[in-house]
């Protein structure tokens, strides 16, 4: 990060110009006296909290939703039949796209706000569980119900359990898609909000407060990513280590087997 940030304020302070023009761009100690400014005001703080709301709500409902969505189609037919067709059809279209939708639908820019977000998300999380729940290995349920255990027991048992690595990688993809759309959703409905307070700096010329905004999204970004990753590992820290060796099999030769 040094290198880059000391990379950076040459190539501006110097003003080079070689097929990139970086003349135009303020050098990085303009944009850390812009943060450092901006970090002493009230209104950067409220934005943070803005943004970090918007975005907990909209991951929120799209977990929940996802994952449940992600399971009735992987398992019932019936669901995948009625639900899969509907779902193909709306998951290519951009979420940003859908912010004419929003402020239609919705009497608030906050509600809107959070549609975009939460299907942003819903979508990641919706293929990463469909996917993982149908790569369950069958013996493991099959074992599972040669021990009496119903639907529900080898659906909580086996397969959620089972699915948890690709939930969680759909969880942390998820994050990063309902990021860019909630910065992008206030950039364009927004009153508040990270998102929003960068683009009113660009609308200004104000480009020291827009790298401030950019950078801010970065840091909110990884903090959010790490700590989803975390959970992650916290509820597979069952799963055997990556590249752990398979215990070595006991010899059973005729000897033993008659002893």
């Amino acid at each position: 990060m040094l290198a880059f940030a000391g990379l950076w304020q040459l190539l501006t302070a110097y003003k080079v110009r070689f097929w990139l023009r970086f003349d135009q761009l303020p050098t990085a100690v303009e944009v850390g006296e812009a943060l450092v400014r901006r970090i002493g005001t009230d209104e950067y703080w409220h934005d943070l909290a803005d943004s970090l709301r918007r975005i907990g709500c909209g991951f929120l409902l799209a977990a929940l939703l996802g994952v449940a969505a992600g399971v009735l189609t992987a398992r019932s037919r019936w669901a995948a039949d009625l639900l899969g067709p509907v779902l193909e059809l709306v998951r290519p279209i951009p979420a940003i796209a859908l912010v004419p939708v929003a402020i239609m639908l919705f009497p608030e820019n906050e509600q809107g706000i959070v549609f975009i977000t939460g299907t942003a998300a819903f979508f990641p999380v919706l293929v990463a569980t469909r996917h993982a729940v149908r790569a369950v290995p069958p013996l493991w349920e099959e074992a599972v119900r040669t021990m009496g255990a119903g639907r529900a027991r080898v659906l909580w048992s086996v397969v959620l359990p089972g699915a948890l690595p690709g939930v969680a990688g759909g969880l942390s993809v998820g994050l990063g898609v309902a990021w860019i759309c909630v910065i992008s959703a206030e950039m364009v409905s927004g009153q508040f909000g990270v998102g929003y307070r960068t683009w009113s700096a660009y609308t200004v010329l104000d480009y020291p407060g827009v790298f401030v905004g950019m950078a801010t999204i970065g840091l909110l970004g990884r903090v959010t990513s790490g700590a989803v990753e975390l959970l992650g590992r916290r509820l597979t820290a069952w799963l055997p280590p990556t590249g752990a060796a398979a215990p070595a099999a006991t010899p059973t030769g005729p000897a033993e087997v008659r002893t």
